[in-house]
């Protein structure tokens, strides 16, 4: 069995690698995806005419990466916890630095409103008061590296509350940050998804009421319904029935709900995650943060971690030093 270093270090390069993979054919329909590239098993360059990533170089990581480890550094700075404020205005840099690279990859809507009231002097434990898309949820990784037992369900909601203060954008951070501290700590494939939907159950009642189905709900017929399916079936049911978009309550258990059913192949299941359209990119790097923390690194893909560590070097390069920190957080005090 891998040791922690190892699956926490798989989490986070398994997120990162699943963003790469993602990043050309994310806001593409799964029609346009298959006409233009078939199935995406390699790392692709954005093309001139893709929504939100144009031109970037092949195995290029997006928002899903660079602030998973924005969190992660803030964690490192305030032992373990995230201040809201704090994180806020580091959001807010990361967008001014994202202009300033030309990028359009910038603030998700649920992120971008809630610090706009938070700029204008709402609480932090307002602004996030409708925030239901992914975003707590694809940065959380970290939260369940540093982290574990009673703790976590906290930590998580510090995480999400200034951005995703609602019962569907907690549920699904909680249960993403939950799988990945159960790899972390040696759980296999099926105990780590078991914790997560025990988590998302006690996410949702940490968050405001908002519309929409229940995380938890719709993650157990996921991972009840996803595994018996073919292939073929299973591309299908995700697409039609799960939803690929950027609301938590479909990237979220589509991501685990692909965990779930293809989870014994890491590459399977990402390359399944990028080729249905939507938010594939957050979809991938949920799914791979889950399976590196279950598997550890030494199971994904070599190649496409060779080549995303490569073409990430700048921000990637640092990875052992913040798994480490990180480890060290999650320790009893």
């Amino acid at each position: 069995m891998s040791d922690p270093h190892d699956r926490a270090l798989g989490a986070l390069l398994g997120l990162a690698v699943g963003d790469a993979l993602g990043m050309p054919t994310q806001s593409l329909s799964r029609s346009a995806i298959a006409e233009r590239y078939g199935v995406v098993d390699r790392l692709l360059d954005g093309a001139d005419d893709q929504p939100i990533a144009p031109k970037l170089p092949a195995g290029t990581v997006t928002d899903d990466t660079e602030q998973a480890l924005l969190l992660a550094r803030i964690l490192l700075d305030h032992d373990g916890h995230v201040p809201a404020r704090v994180f806020a205005g580091a959001l807010e840099t990361w967008e001014q630095d994202m202009i300033r690279r030309g990028s359009l990859d910038l603030l998700g809507p649920s992120t971008r409103r809630a610090l706009t009231r938070l700029a204008d002097g709402e609480p932090p434990e307002l602004a996030g008061r409708d925030g239901v898309t992914n975003g707590a949820a694809m940065r959380v990784a970290p939260v369940g590296i540093a982290h574990t037992g009673p703790r976590l369900l906290d930590a998580v909601v510090e995480s999400a509350v200034v951005t995703h203060h609602t019962a569907p954008g907690i549920a699904a951070a909680a249960a993403v940050a939950t799988a990945v501290s159960a790899g972390v700590s040696g759980a296999g494939l099926p105990a780590a998804l078991d914790a997560a939907l025990d988590a998302a159950r006690a996410g949702a009642r940490r968050g405001g009421w908002a519309a929409g189905a229940d995380v938890a709900a719709r993650l157990d017929i996921a991972f009840r319904v996803l595994p018996g399916l073919d292939r073929a079936a299973l591309a299908d049911t995700v697409t039609d029935v799960v939803g690929t978009s950027v609301t938590a309550t479909e990237s979220v258990v589509a991501a685990l709900g692909l965990a779930a059913a293809l989870g014994d192949d890491p590459r399977a299941a990402l390359v399944t995650a990028v080729s249905l359209g939507g938010d594939t990119d957050t979809v991938a790097a949920i799914c791979g943060a889950v399976l590196g923390a279950v598997h550890g690194a030494a199971a994904l893909p070599a190649d496409l971690v060779g080549t995303v560590r490569r073409v990430n070097a700048p921000l990637l390069d640092p990875l052992d030093d913040v798994v480490e920190g990180l480890l060290r957080l999650r320790l009893p005090s």
